[in-house]
């Protein structure tokens, strides 16, 4: 089968072993993956290897063949594939053994996955292949920050910086869906009015005087995943007593924090990180609920997962990129 391989450090799409469903797995003919920013830093986090690894942690697709003792699913049926390897029920933080499909196990970006049956899901029927393709491990991810560690509540206002990434778009559907305000932040431009378009009441210039643009705003939650560069600016803004939940680190992974700030203002912070296969299933639910759509902004083809990777590299997207596997 072809799949898209890192071997020696280097990335092409090459031919792999067609998988096989032993005990308790199924074999899925992928329909559809998705690309995430973790698939970039791969590469250096596996480092040069002899061993082919196929990259990749979101899709959606058909079941082939279903090994023995597996009922959840059955030949035939569309499914979507669930990241968060091993993590069942929702709990503080992962357990013991979670891991994110794609390193070390074998990823999506490929024709056929084999995976244990109780990493996947049944398709929404509301979303075509290519949003069910990207869905998973974004949309989880901005679930578990908004909701189990937020408390997002309607009425309230929440405050995203960085307004393009494929979390940053579903925690806006999010928000909306529950009625509460969404701010977010960009220097596009086009990315701040395709955020608007998508359901931000206010849209700011990620280099603007935020305590001047949100003088007359009551932030009650910030959800941040970009880092040093943001983390104290969002303490400026957000509401003595408020909440802050970081969920990345892309400007970088330290901060300096003015504590006696910090307690004197009752902050509350929070980490985390993807969501649990019961968080899954609700956020299922919700998006069904509220007919939520991914926001998908290119699909390129298996062939074309290299020039994928190299749109994502500097963020030019807005919302998701899937790769089109199969028709």
């Amino acid at each position: 089968m072809k799949a898209f391989v890192l071997e020696n450090g280097i990335l092409s799409v090459n031919e792999m072993p067609e998988p096989e469903a032993r005990k308790g797995e199924v074999v899925i003919a992928l329909r559809v993956a998705g690309l995430n920013r973790r698939d970039l830093y791969i590469t250096n986090r596996h480092g040069v290897k002899e061993e082919p690894l196929i990259l990749g942690s979101d899709g959606a697709g058909i079941v082939e063949s279903v090994g023995e003792d597996v009922q959840k699913v059955k030949p035939g049926d569309e499914v979507i594939i669930n990241p968060a390897l091993r993590w069942y029920d929702n709990s503080a933080f992962p357990p013991e053994g979670f891991d994110i499909l794609g390193m070390p196990d074998h990823g999506t970006l490929a024709d056929k996955i084999v995976i244990s049956a109780e990493q996947v899901e049944k398709k929404p029927s509301h979303l075509s292949w290519e949003e069910s393709g990207v869905l998973a491990l974004a949309a989880l991810t901005g679930y578990r920050a908004m909701f189990t560690k937020g408390h997002l509540k309607k009425g309230e206002t929440v405050f995203i910086p960085g307004a393009g990434s494929g979390v940053a778009t579903y925690l806006i559907s999010f928000a909306k869906s529950v009625g509460a305000r969404v701010i977010v932040t960009s220097r596009s431009e086009k990315k701040r009015e395709e955020a608007l378009k998508l359901g931000a009441a206010k849209a700011i210039d990620t280099n603007s005087d935020w305590p001047e643009e949100l003088e007359k705003e009551t932030i009650d939650l910030v959800i941040d995943s970009v880092g040093r560069a943001t983390f104290n600016r969002s303490l400026e803004i957000v509401k003595k007593g408020g909440r802050v939940v970081i969920f990345g680190a892309t400007t970088g992974d330290t901060v300096d924090l003015n504590l006696r700030n910090f307690f004197y203002s009752q902050y509350h912070l929070f980490g985390s990180t993807m969501g649990s296969r019961e968080e899954l299933k609700e956020l299922l639910a919700f998006m069904e609920e509220h007919n939520i759509h991914p926001v998908v902004d290119r699909t390129f083809t298996l062939d074309e997962t290299q020039a994928a990777f190299d749109y994502l590299e500097p963020n030019k997207q807005f919302g998701k990129i899937a790769i089109r596997i199969s028709e």
